[in-house]
């Protein structure tokens, strides 16, 4: 058995892609659910009220994608230059420690600066401390080959670590009786809600703004060409003329940028303050995002709300039924397995000898 690659892609081909692998995802879920015990269009029709249901359930479903809409951007424009960003999850928590220094601790510096400065301020220092970030590994990798995987994985432990120690330390809030939490954000840069007595905030506004500039900047901008045709043959781009070393920075600046400002929009609108269990993966989830978009900015969108319904609706199915939410990991990398093998089977057929 050997892979040919298709010389064309036929419609029907890439249509019936996503179906199959929807398909494969619900077959494989629903194995695992008659495992546990429990009838299978009812589990799933709780998930599906869980995530969607409700004024309620679209609220927190909305308010779970908006992080991962900017992780998912971030790890987008990292992959399309083949720059691979494991790190978002690390520039995420840079982003939300910048914020909080300058939301945060600007009370007690003497001097006062209006929220319509301050809060600009703010996320340009969450964007540079996660573009900052990046680009050390970003430039280890052009100039020394060093696997960016590595560096930017083992950054987000490093990252950590320093949190920890900054809650513990310089950042820690007073008032938090010993629990390890930063200062809170001033209440006049807290993002506005958009649907009253919910969580859902003016984030979700900046998250659908960028993923529309993401997808420009790579369609009409020669940056945004530039990038991919990196992505797709470093050599031969150089050799077109391309500046590849000034493209990877661009990358990384860009790639961090958004995920420091996941941190800052997360503080800004849900938190208020920094802890250690901010982010549930917020970072890592935004691969699987980019992923089951196929590295298309307004893709993200639908697979951030994909994915934010699933966890969400997971939540709610398993307080109405013996199914533990671990079906929710389980269905969405499934997906993403499944996408991948049918965006394989896109390109290439089977040929057996």
């Amino acid at each position: 058995m050997r892979l040919e690659k298709r010389g064309h892609a036929s419609a029907l081909a890439l249509l019936l892609a996503p179906c199959a692998a929807i398909a494969f995802t619900m077959a494989i879920s629903s194995l695992l659910v008659l495992w546990a015990g429990a009838p299978v269009a009812r589990t799933f029709g709780l998930l599906f009220q869980g995530a969607f249901g409700s004024v309620f359930a679209w609220s927190e479903t909305l308010t779970r994608a908006i992080p991962l809409i900017f992780t998912g951007l971030s790890v987008t424009v990292a992959f399309k230059a083949r720059l691979f960003n494991i790190g978002a999850e690390g520039q995420l928590y840079a982003g939300a420690l910048a914020a909080i220094a300058v939301g945060g601790l600007h009370g007690g510096t003497g001097f006062a600066l209006s929220p319509w400065l301050l809060f600009p301020l703010m996320l340009l220092a969450a964007a540079l401390a996660g573009a900052l970030l990046l680009l050390g590994p970003a430039l280890l990798k052009n100039k020394l080959g060093v696997d960016e995987v590595v560096t930017t994985l083992l950054l987000n432990f490093i990252v950590l670590l320093g949190v920890s120690a900054l809650l513990d330390g310089p950042m820690k809030d007073p008032l938090a009786l010993g629990w390890p939490q930063s200062v809170a954000l001033q209440g006049e840069l807290e993002l506005a809600k958009l649907i009253p007595q919910t969580r859902v905030h003016t984030g979700l506004l900046l998250g659908l703004v960028l993923a529309g500039l993401t997808w420009a900047f790579f369609k009409h901008t020669t940056p945004g060409f530039d990038l991919r045709a990196v992505g797709a043959n470093p050599r031969a781009a150089a050799f077109a003329g391309v500046r590849v070393t000034r493209t990877v920075v661009l990358t990384a600046l860009l790639s961090g940028a958004l995920a420091g400002l996941a941190g800052a929009i997360e503080v800004a609108g849900r938190t208020s303050y920094v802890t250690l269990d901010m982010s549930p993966g917020y970072g890592y989830s935004g691969i699987v995002i980019a992923m089951l978009a196929g590295l298309h900015p307004l893709g993200v969108l639908l697979a951030s709300l994909f994915v934010a319904g699933v966890l969400v609706g997971a939540d709610s199915m398993s307080r109405a039924i013996a199914v533990p939410t671990y079906i929710a990991d389980v269905i969405v990398a499934t997906a993403l397995l499944a996408v991948l093998v049918a965006a394989l089977f896109t390109q290439y057929r089977v040929r057996w000898k």
